[in-house]
């Protein structure tokens, strides 16, 4: 792959604004490699913008990976993927990812803004760092792995080869950084990807695909190796499940998506449903898990899947706990603004709008109203006739058959239920988390309790003594995703999720050269 001297010189001064901005920010950046980095809240900003970012950026629905079509953007996407696996390198793979790297932590702010203003739902400092994660930790060609086995007769290799064209859908939660997330993994094993976004969210989708067409154009890449469609409805998405050139598909949502997927006929990878509750018993360090519950359960105002849901905490621990966030910045509902909270975000009338988040089907009683979801607990509060400011996160001490502990509500409201043994806590626990086995953690220092809840649980990601974020790599070690495939086993996605197995054999003895 060759790079002009005006494209060399176009990536110098971008590298350079890059760091001249990173300069300039005092939010921290989630921990890249093995470094050790503890997260912390972010600081909060003034308001977004002042003027929509989509007056700067004028929407276009087509054009640069954008189509009308789901033919034509699957049709240009094989013809991509094609030219891909045949005139390029590994190491141009390298120069691709390495393009939309430089193209998205340049876009951040940007793309954070527009995500915000077009759906109305997060917190925009929290996406900032949301596309520096999964920037920084989104492995690339170095998670594919050649297996090699050698005996009296030959030798055979087994490599990790690329499906083809992947059909994605992406969710109204993360919508960019699900793309950008998904695109690294998927480019990385050699596929390319055709998008169908969530509606709410294709504006600034469609920004990003046609930013990253253009970089990776501009690096000597191909084109079309990321598409969309532009108007993308339920009817596109099962044109595209249904197309013949869609080797695989991804989807990054609720149950019913990955149902619908894996009726397809067709290979699925789905990420789905999450509850996750938190067990904190009396010989946990209450100072830090009252830190990692509130960054947790209060980070992009709770949309992650992964974000701690509901507290059970044994009796002798709970009082310091509920102190502990106290002084970091969470608040402590009563019971008459509990009542307020709940009549402002919840309804039993089945014919309002509501939203079951991941998890599908909430409460026959209770539905979360859709309004609410993701939005900030100082918003909530205060619509809710609760004058504080400052709030990070809303607590409230409730049973364990509260509809804010079995809904999975997704936003900063946070229900604390007190139990009297370990083993109540855990039963709970597994209860409200409803076998979807997606995301737990646990506050402890007795490695046989932290055994003993992870057994129950059964959980793609367990996090012990840190937020739930650490599960993703945000304070933890590994890698990120945005789609945690535990419905279909793939569990903490990343490229080589993407691929499938491929043997070559050389027998009779070839190649054997130990004798």
């Amino acid at each position: 792959m060759s790079i002009s001297e005006e494209t060399l010189q176009q990536i110098i001064k971008s590298v350079v604004t890059q760091v001249e901005s990173e300069l300039g920010h005092k939010h921290s950046a989630p921990a890249t490699g093995s470094q050790s980095a503890t997260p912390v809240a972010p600081v909060k900003m003034k308001a977004v913008t002042n003027k929509p970012v989509f007056k700067e950026h004028t929407y276009r629905s087509s054009g640069e990976g954008i189509y009308t079509t789901v033919d034509e953007a699957v049709s240009r996407s094989a013809a991509a993927q094609k030219k891909y696996v045949k005139h390029f390198t590994m190491n141009d793979r390298v120069t691709v990812l390495n393009a939309i790297k430089q193209t998205v932590l340049s876009s951040k702010d940007t793309l954070s803004k527009m995500a915000v203003e077009e759906t109305g739902i997060g917190c925009y400092e929290d996406k900032i760092q949301k596309h520096e994660l999964v920037c920084k930790k989104t492995p690339g060609i170095e998670d594919l792995k050649t297996e090699a086995m050698s005996g009296d007769d030959g030798l055979t290799i087994i490599e990790e080869a690329p499906f083809g064209v992947i059909g994605a859908v992406t969710p109204v939660t993360n919508p960019t950084t699900t793309i950008i997330n998904n695109s690294l993994s998927m480019l990385a094993a050699g596929n390319t990807v055709v998008f169908n976004v969530h509606p709410s969210s294709k504006k600034v989708c469609s920004y990003l695909i046609r930013e990253l067409h253009q970089s990776i154009v501009q690096a000597g890449g191909p084109a079309d190796l990321i598409t969309m469609v532009a108007d993308p409805t339920l009817d596109t998405l099962n044109e595209l499940a249904a197309h013949p050139d869609i080797r695989l598909l991804v989807g990054t949502g609720g149950p019913g998506l990955v149902k619908s997927l894996l009726q397809s006929g067709k290979k699925a990878i789905g990420a789905g449903a999450g509850n996750p509750p938190v067990i904190v018993d009396e010989t946990a360090d209450l100072v830090n898990a009252a830190k990692s519950i509130i960054l947790g359960a209060s980070f992009d105002h709770n949309l992650l899947c992964i974000a701690e849901k509901e507290v059970f905490v044994l009796e002798e621990a709970a009082n310091e706990l509920i102190y502990q966030m106290l002084d970091q910045g969470a608040y402590m509902l009563n019971n008459e603004e509990l009542s307020r909270v709940m009549s402002l975000v919840l309804t039993e009338d089945s014919s309002s709008p509501v939203a079951g988040g991941c998890t599908g089907k909430p409460s026959k009683k209770y539905h979360v109203k859709k309004e609410w979801i993701g939005q900030s607990a100082a918003a909530i509060a205060r619509a809710a006739g609760i004058n504080k400011e400052n709030i990070k996160l809303l607590i409230c001490e409730t049973d364990p058959d509260h509809p804010f502990v079995v809904l999975e509500q997704m936003m900063p409201v946070l229900p604390i239920v007190k139990t009297q043994s370990f083993e109540e806590a855990v039963e709970w626990a597994v209860a409200a988390e409803k076998g979807n086995r997606h995301t737990a953690v646990i506050h402890s220092t007795n490695v046989d309790r932290m055994t003993a809840f992870a057994r129950a649980i059964e959980t793609t990601i367990f996090v012990k003594n840190a937020s739930s974020l650490a599960g993703v790599g945000f304070g933890g070690e590994g890698h990120t995703t945005m789609t945690i495939a535990g419905p279909t086993g793939e569990g903490v996605t990343s490229a080589r999720s993407f691929t499938r197995k491929r043997r070559c054999v050389l027998a009779e003895g070839g190649f054997r050269i130990i004798g």
